[in-house]
C-alpha cells in the first residue's frame, strides 16, 4: 500500500468518524470535535486529489474543507455562555 493510499484512508476516517458519531447523536455537528477532523480530513483529501488532477474531488473536498473552516471560525466568534449561578 502506498503512502498516498494510507493518507487517503486517514483523511476519509477523519471525515467519517465524526459524521458517524453525529448520526448516533454522540457528537454535535457544530462542535470542535466534529468540525476540526472534518476540515483536516477534507483538506488532506483535497490536496491528494489536486496532486492527481482529480478536479471533481478537488471541488468536493475543497468546498467541504472551506465549509468546515467557516464553522470553526463561527465557533471562535461565538461568545462563551456564562456558567449558571448555583
Amino acid at each position: 500500500m502506498t503512502i498516498s493510499s494510507l493518507l487517503q484512508i486517514f483523511g476519509a476516517l477523519l471525515i467519517l468518524t465524526p459524521f458517524a458519531l453525529a448520526q448516533f447523536r454522540l457528537l454535535g455537528q457544530h462542535s470542535w470535535p466534529y468540525l476540526l477532523p472534518n476540515m483536516a480530513g477534507s483538506a488532506t483529501l483535497c490536496a491528494l486529489a489536486l496532486l492527481d488532477a482529480q478536479w471533481g474531488f478537488v471541488l468536493l473536498e475543497g468546498v467541504w474543507a472551506l465549509v468546515s473552516l467557516w464553522g470553526l471560525f463561527a465557533l471562535l466568534r461565538r461568545k462563551p455562555t456564562p456558567a449558571p449561578n448555583p
